[in-house]
């Protein structure tokens, strides 16, 4: 039924979609990536920011299938802890790193619209559709990626707490294998698999983007202010 469905779902077909989601929504984690990488449509990549718990998905999805191109988009504004992270598990993990940017740089960006990151809201929209947006949607086409992994989760913010185990973003298929796990799931992995949580977790950084737009939880004071001072909280590398 899995195979038959996703063989015949087309883009609009809403009911298709919710009986593939109720189907995954009862696997285990390990189950929704297998079954993803055998019924949906090639090729698949798996997306990861390197962020607080990225090593779970990562782990996760590469046990299932080694050599998975994973996309990391690097806006040149990364914490280093996040650049070391990133060598440390690509090495550990042996992931097939694919490292995407926008293509004017960081200083010619700065040159020509001054700092984006502190000029409101429309500033900030800006810069994630430069650095962020226009790289993702640069590379899925590049790896001609029919359908991709993330590792969003329901707990993470109330933005995502609708996200389904398969969505269709982009005209591809979207696959959330711990769209459900809670905060204490993730920790148990972590543990379980002894791997790391990021570097600048146990300094109170619980959402990890580019070191000019994200706070620590003294620093910020509330969870709403921990990404692009409270204006906003997703980047746009996931919607659409």
């Amino acid at each position: 039924m899995l195979r038959w469905l996703s063989n015949h779902l087309a883009p609009s077909d809403e009911r298709g979609l919710l009986l593939l989601n109720r189907a995954f929504a009862s696997l285990a984690a390990r189950e929704r990536v297998a079954r993803a990488l055998e019924i949906l449509p090639g090729t698949h990549v798996l997306t990861s920011s390197f962020g607080a718990q990225a090593a779970v998905t990562l782990h996760l999805v590469t046990r299932v299938r080694p050599g998975i191109p994973v996309v990391l988009i690097d806006t040149g504004y990364l914490f280093p802890e996040t650049y070391r992270f990133v060598d440390e598990l690509t090495q550990r993990l042996e992931l097939n790193l694919r490292v995407y940017r926008s293509e004017a740089s960081p200083a010619w960006q700065e040159t020509r619209f001054g700092k984006l990151w502190e000029q409101g809201l429309a500033g900030i929209e800006r810069y994630n559709r430069l650095n962020k947006r226009e790289p993702m949607d640069r590379a899925l086409a590049d790896l001609a990626a029919e359908t991709w992994i993330a590792g969003l989760r329901r707990s993470q913010a109330p933005t995502r707490a609708q996200i389904a185990p398969i969505e269709r973003r982009r005209e591809r298929f979207r696959v959330h294998p711990i769209f459900d796990w809670t905060d204490r799931q993730v920790g148990e992995y972590l543990r379980e698999h002894r791997l790391p949580y990021h570097p600048l977790w146990d300094r109170g950084y619980l959402s990890i983007g580019d070191w000019h737009t994200t706070r620590s939880l003294d620093q910020a004071g509330s969870l709403e202010g921990l990404r692009f001072f409270g204006l906003k909280r997703e980047c746009g590398l996931h919607e659409g």
